[in-house]
């Protein structure tokens, strides 16, 4: 008998959201107190509303940088890693005949481009401390490279990528682009996929991850990012990806409703423009956190995705420190659905890896 598999939305209801803490092994070292304050600002308020897992080196020195959180909504991994994003080294989540499955994909520093050594066994070792719930399998998908922030999923079938990403150098080159399609399909359940051949954004060296551009709010809306100023470097690329999303029609086929992001103000490091994206925002359990910039477009960025999830509370968390590495929010968390996570015990120590 074929089985039934079920690839959920990002706000299908979540068990836990999974952090990569910071420390002066990783590119933050140069920012660490910077940087670490805005991983405090994200697990305050994911604490409030669910479940949050954090790996870290040491446990005592991260509870002591968060002070008064909601401590029995945390449970702590010791697990060395190269770095803090774990929307791409994270697991990802379908459910299998109805039973939660996590996929361990291959995580290669998007091509190649960085050392991810450790962050690629952070998945499996996880899995080999029990921190998974009995029921849950976790598949070591070897040689097949993904990343979670070049997918976007609709929950009933229907995934939203770029091609500049899944079509890149150094990741799956052993796949032709049709077998590459005929893969994704399998393993996630999916009958359709809309491949966005235009938009980027510069400094981002993912090679165009979807969850910088566009997302999906719910069956029928996807929010993009707009760029209509024409001096802009972005707006022949982004005009363009725009067009494409007007094109696109959902599985009953009817055009998407589409609701736009500012394009963030520019931000520059050194003389280079970084990736700043409202696109990248988390959605958790009765809550959307979305990237603060200290800018007057955050506001605007806020009331557009307040009119997308029109029942959630939208916070702002303020990201300049983590743009400076060429990411932001959505980037530096994974979630996982329901029945994926262990119950927490009031007396619950960390285990170390």
């Amino acid at each position: 008998m074929e089985q039934k598999i079920h690839f959920p939305a990002e706000w299908h209801p979540q068990s836990v959201v999974q952090l990569t803490w910071p420390h002066e092994q990783t590119d933050w070292a140069s920012m660490l107190d910077e940087v670490t304050d805005c991983f405090v600002a994200i697990t305050r308020e994911i604490a409030k509303r669910q479940k949050l897992l954090i790996i870290c080196t040491h446990e005592t020195d991260v509870r002591r940088r968060l002070g008064t959180v909601n401590f029995e909504n945390i449970i702590f991994r010791e697990i060395m890693s190269n770095d803090t994003w774990a929307r791409d080294h994270g697991g990802i989540t379908v459910y299998i005949d109805g039973k939660p499955v996590v996929y361990d994909f291959v995580f290669n520093g998007w091509g190649m481009k960085y050392a991810a050594n450790y962050d690629n066994l952070i998945t499996r070792t996880l899995a080999k401390m029990n921190t998974f719930a009995k029921e849950v399998e976790v598949v070591n998908m070897q040689p097949f490279v993904l990343e979670g922030g070049s997918l976007e999923t609709d929950g009933k079938g229907t995934l939203l990528t770029t091609v500049e990403c899944l079509g890149s150098v150094n990741r799956n080159e052993y796949l032709h682009p049709e077998q590459l399609e005929i893969h994704l399909k399998a393993l996630f359940g999916c009958s359709r996929i809309l491949w966005l051949g235009n938009g980027y954004l510069a400094g981002d060296d993912t090679d165009s991850h979807i969850d910088m551009l566009a997302r999906f709010c719910d069956e029928q809306t996807i929010s993009y990012v707009q760029c209509t100023d024409e001096k802009d470097e972005h707006f022949t690329e982004l005009q363009a990806m725009e067009t494409e999303l007007k094109a696109f029609r959902t599985a009953v086929g009817q055009p998407y409703r589409l609701i736009a992001l500012p394009m963030a103000d520019k931000v520059l490091l050194e003389g280079e423009r970084l990736p700043a994206s409202y696109a990248n925002f988390l959605i958790i359990n009765g809550a959307v956190l979305v990237p603060f910039y200290k800018s007057a477009k955050d506001l605007l960025a806020q009331k557009a995705l307040q009119e997308a999830f029109p029942e959630r509370e939208i916070i702002g968390i303020d990201c300049r420190a983590l743009i400076k590495q060429r990411g932001s929010l959505h980037c530096v968390t994974m979630q996982y659905p329901e029945g994926v996570f262990i119950k927490i015990p009031r007396n619950f120590t960390s285990s170390k890896g």
